[in-house]
């Protein structure tokens, strides 16, 4: 074995005596699943962004877009506003600081809806099947948009709603820093039509959250469940992170029990992640690494007396947290994507991964990501340049690659396994024509991962379906296998 593989195993091994083993170490711990382990290790995640095989050109993928919007189903759109108050030391998504005198910061902000605005009239132009398009859901992400002063906020979802395809069944999420969602911004954004909100709670605790450079404290967090709640939001969301420096089993278990409280629609559990999105291009990262990425800093934090968890409590947490929710009847689709029961799937997620959906999306903004079948594309993460392409009158695109056919078969299958719902052979061949997930090659694939126990083949009923295990690998297994 070399020295990094018996670190990992050595870390896989390392639990919180006073929780259960993980499952997922049996699979974990096996010679022919090293390549799994060596993922997790790192554990970019995975999920988000899935890049093209061949090299694309913006031009490409505008093209392929409107080709799939000419028949699409409801889309996916968002607008991503990168202004945040500060940077947090595990963020690598590039960001925009606003900081300074109130007027300075009011000037900023309204300097990136200008930008904002004006992207999105450029995808209008060269995008005709565009403003007919049907949106599903409509996100503001960020960054933290909700820094964002009342009349850019309104400016803004005005535009959206005036300019694209929104109707009765579109739904409107804002994203947030606890700390910004004011009573008097929740009640605007609920005048404005906004049904969703979701926000970066991260923990409830809040040793954790200093450490994190978070500048919100738990009882901010809890505060903003509660009014949102008292306003009738019919969706809020929260994210938690696992694998946080000094958090522990407690204190994840804590995290629990306040969302369980307080009965919060949804709650994304995320592990804290430091390889590079950039190094499997299925993320978006800025130019700038988050604080913990840097090694050197890592160990300096060790040596002042903090931990990080090991791999092993890491798999714990997670294991705490989901057994938690789906014993509350919080039901996951997609993947770490939980939601109260009755209320899934993520309806934004749906449109982009479902296996009979898989529909466009479009997003709008410094560092936004947007994809269809045939291609995907990824917008500038450099803002001094993204200005100059918008100024100048072109949408800026960084990156663009495309799909082959073989490519895009594969895409729809990872797409759909990360929702965690059973591939059906007849959606898939209704796809793909003459193809089968029973047939070469996928089903070499996939024996090898029914053998390792990941996945149950039951081709009678035309079904493939994770295992439990197989669930909590999805991303490793999508990532390196398929």
């Amino acid at each position: 074995m070399t020295l990094a593989y018996e670190e990992a195993i050595g870390s896989l091994h390392t639990l919180d005596p006073a929780w259960p083993r993980p499952a997922v170490l049996d699979v974990l711990e096996a010679p022919e699943n090293r390549h799994l382990l060596d993922f997790v290790q790192e554990d970019p995640f995975g999920a988000h962004v899935f890049p093209g095989n061949v090299p694309g050109s913006p031009a490409d993928f505008l093209r392929d877009l409107d080709a799939q919007l000419a028949s699409s189903g409801p889309i996916h759109l968002w607008s991503y506003i990168p202004t945040c108050a500060y940077r947090c030391r595990f963020c690598q998504y590039p960001v925009v600081l606003v900081k300074g005198k109130p007027e300075v910061q009011y000037e900023k902000a309204r300097h990136w809806v200008d930008l904002n605005i004006a992207e999105a009239r450029l995808w209008l132009d060269a995008v005709p099947n565009l403003r007919g398009a049907e949106v599903g859901e409509f996100n503001v992400f960020g960054g933290t948009p909700s820094l964002l002063p009342e009349p850019e906020i309104r400016r803004l979802l005005e535009f959206y709603r005036a300019e694209f395809g929104f109707t009765a069944g579109t739904t409107i999420r804002f994203e947030g820093d606890p700390s910004t969602f004011t009573p008097a911004k929740l009640s605007l954004l609920r005048e404005l039509g906004c049904t969703k909100l979701s926000s970066g709670v991260q923990s409830f605790d809040d040793h954790v959250l200093e450490l994190c450079g978070r500048e919100h404290s738990a009882q901010m967090c809890v505060d903003f469940v509660r009014n949102a709640a008292s306003l009738d939001f019919e969706w809020v969301s929260i994210d938690l992170m696992y694998g946080l420096l000094d958090q522990t089993l407690d204190s994840v278990r804590r995290d629990l029990d306040v969302v369980l409280e307080n009965e919060v629609t949804a709650v994304v559990c995320t592990k804290l992640h430091l390889a590079s999105y950039s190094d499997t291009r299925t993320g978006v990262t800025g130019e700038k690494p988050a604080a913990w990425q840097l090694p050197a800093y890592r160990d300096k934090l060790v040596r002042d007396g903090h931990r990080w968890p090991t791999l092993g409590e890491q798999y714990q947490m997670r294991e705490l947290l989901t057994g938690g929710l789906r014993a509350a009847g919080y039901t996951e689709h997609p993947t770490m994507y939980f939601a109260r029961a009755g209320l899934g799937p993520e309806k934004w997620k749906a449109i982009m991964v479902d296996q009979d959906k898989q529909e466009p999306e479009v997003a709008i903004g410094l560092g936004g990501s947007s994809s269809c079948r045939a291609s995907e594309a990824i917008t500038d993460v450099n803002s001094r340049r993204y200005i100059e392409t918008v100024s100048a009158g072109r949408i800026p695109l960084g990156s663009a690659t495309r799909f082959t056919p073989e490519a895009q078969e594969a895409r729809a299958v990872k797409m759909a396994l990360t929702t965690l719902q059973p591939l059906r052979d007849s959606l898939h061949a209704a796809r793909f024509p003459a193809r089968s997930l029973f047939a070469e090659p996928w089903l070499g694939k996939f024996t090898s991962l029914a053998e390792r126990g990941l996945v149950e083949l039951r081709p009678h009923d035309g079904v493939v379906e994770l295992t439990p295990v197989g669930e909590v690998l999805v991303e490793a297994i999508i990532t390196t296998e398929l």
